[in-house]
Parts: C-alpha cells; structure tokens; sequence
C-alpha cells in the first residue's frame, strides 16, 4: 500500500502569509552564506541537504484528506478536508489514463472541516464516477446535502453526476472495499468520530483523527490498544501538546502528541504518523513538536522495538 496525504491540517485551512514565506528566504540566504549555484537543482540540492524542511518546505494548509493505494481498481480516501480538490485533480488525470472511476471514501465525522472539500471534488460532476460514501454516522448523507444547500454553496448536490451510494457500518463490523479488509472504531469526539483499520495482504494502516483519549478512561484506552496493534502505519490525531489536551483544551475531542506514542507503543505499531496539526502552528512549530516527539519515543522506549515517528505534510507519500 502507498499512503498520500493530501490534507493534514485540523480544523479550517491555512495560507502562508507574506512574512512567513520572507523570514524562509531569509534563512536559506543566511545558510547559503555568499554561495553561488549554477541553476535551480543546484540550489534546490543545497537547501535540501543544508536547510530543515521547516525552512526549505512547509506543511502545508489543506484539512484532512489521506489517499491509500492498493485496492483494487478503486480509489480508497480517508475524509473530504479541503485537500480533497487537489486529489480530485489528480484523481482525474489517473481516469483519463485508465484507471477505474470507483472511489470509496471513509468518513470519520461530519464536521465541516473535513467535508468542505466535497463540494470542489471535480470526479463527482462525472457521470461515469462510481462513490461509495462509508461512515458510521447515520446522517452522513444529509451533512452532504446540506452543505450544498443555496444559502451556502451555488451548486446544489442533485446538480453532481456521478452514481452515489451511502453506506453505514457497525463498530466491529470488517467488511470488504474492493479488496481491502475494513473495521471501524468510535472515538470520542463531539458527534462522535470514527477510526479505520485497512488491511490488505498483511500490511495494515489505521486512520484515527479528531479522537480524545480520556486517561481517566483505560477501558476505552485498552480498546484502541487493540485496534492499532501491529500496524505498519498509525495516522493519529496530534493536534494538541499534552498539556494543551489536558488542560486548556479537555474535551475538545482531539489528542497529543505524546498519548498517541504511548498508545503506538503499547500496541506495538512500527510507525506513527502525526496529523491534524493545529492550524495556528508555525512550520517551526511543529517541526518542535516532531522534533519532541521523536525524543520522547526514545526515553520511554524501554526495551521495545523503535516506533519511528513521522510527521505528516501535504504532499507526503509513505510506502507500505
């Protein structure tokens, strides 16, 4: 499986201002030291060897939206962030070279900053396009429909094309998407959220956003132990610092940082990846906290094998 991440951000989309991308030309001059270089890859060369990726890249501002390749002929998405425009962009250019016209997306909840997408996503205006929409919220269909509605979007959703289908699962419940083994999970969350493990042919990725995990409530903590054990990749919800989420921002339905490396390693996950980034973070901001977070997993590692921990960015693709 290939995983891309086409929106990482939580809770509404953010642009680089002027001042942020100034103060990263400054920086890479500064690095640059009176250097000169032939052409762009020479500089591009240099800045990647020489610069932090806070400086030299960014993290991008889309919200949630995360592709997982490997089904098949299918389109697997996890949510409708406002990542999703781009991936329908991409998504098309795929189509037109022959890959199938199937997408199936998996909600995690309703909440606007992972459905605004929905609206941009050009493959749902083609009347070939085939959507399976799978959630475990009853009212996923009316969410849809309602964020097209005149008041708030031109476009009404009877105005799409493509062939729609709805369907709710039951936690527990593994079911099948174009050959890929699917079970969800509820998290707490307002509205409720919920989680996903895929698994196909052995390699499992878990989708765990806009989830707070309560430390006075070790039940359900023991049941996400077990829903991440053994995965190669857990994409986790980090919006927050633990002091943050337990503190100023309890029961904000979102997590830390340093709960979900506790949780990776109980379960016995290979790789954590950090997600949902809060959106008034800096490049600098959460480079510290990937930064942090990679040397907490080293002091409470104890004898278990390494969790390697990796910070998402739109545009980030991680092989499976």
């Amino acid at each position: 499986m290939l995983v891309r991440f086409w929106g990482t951000r939580g809770s509404l989309p953010v642009a680089q201002r002027a001042d942020a991308i100034q103060a990263k030309i400054a920086q890479a001059l500064v690095a640059a030291s009176g250097r000169t270089f032939a052409d762009e890859a020479a500089a591009a060369a240099f800045a990647g060897s020489h610069l932090p990726f806070s400086t030299y890249g960014a993290y991008g501002g889309a919200t949630s939206c995360v592709e997982i390749e490997g089904a098949d002929d299918a389109f697997i998405v996890c949510d409708m962030g406002s990542g999703l425009r781009e991936f329908g962009i991409d998504a098309l250019r795929r189509c037109a070279a022959g890959h199938a016209r199937t997408f199936h997306f998996f909600m995690s909840h309703m909440h606007w900053d992972h459905i605004m997408g929905f609206p941009f996503f050009g493959p749902a205006f083609d009347p070939a396009a085939t959507i399976v929409i799978h959630s475990g919220h009853l009212d996923t269909e009316e969410a849809l429909r309602r964020q097209q509605e005149e008041i708030s979007f031109p476009a009404p959703f009877d105005w799409l094309k493509a062939t729609f289908q709805f369907v709710t699962h039951q936690m527990g419940e593994t079911f099948d998407a174009a050959g890929v083994a699917v079970t969800l999970i509820r998290q707490h969350h307002s509205h409720d959220s919920y989680g996903f493990h895929f698994n196909r042919g052995g390699r499992s990725v878990i989708y765990s956003t806009d989830s707070e995990h309560k430390l006075d409530n070790m039940e359900s903590e023991a049941a996400f132990e077990a829903f991440f054990a053994g995965a190669d990749l857990v994409i986790c919800d980090t919006m927050y610092s633990l002091g943050d989420s337990v503190s100023l921002k309890a029961d904000w339905g979102h997590s830390s940082n340093i709960v979900a490396v506790d949780l990776c390693h109980a379960a016995g996950a290979k790789q954590l990846a950090l997600f949902h980034h809060e959106p008034s973070y800096t490049d600098e901001d959460i480079a510290r906290m990937h930064a942090e977070t990679v040397r907490y997993e080293e002091l409470v590692r104890a004898d278990r094998p390494a969790l390697e921990v990796i910070c998402t960015y739109d545009g980030l693709e991680i092989a499976i």
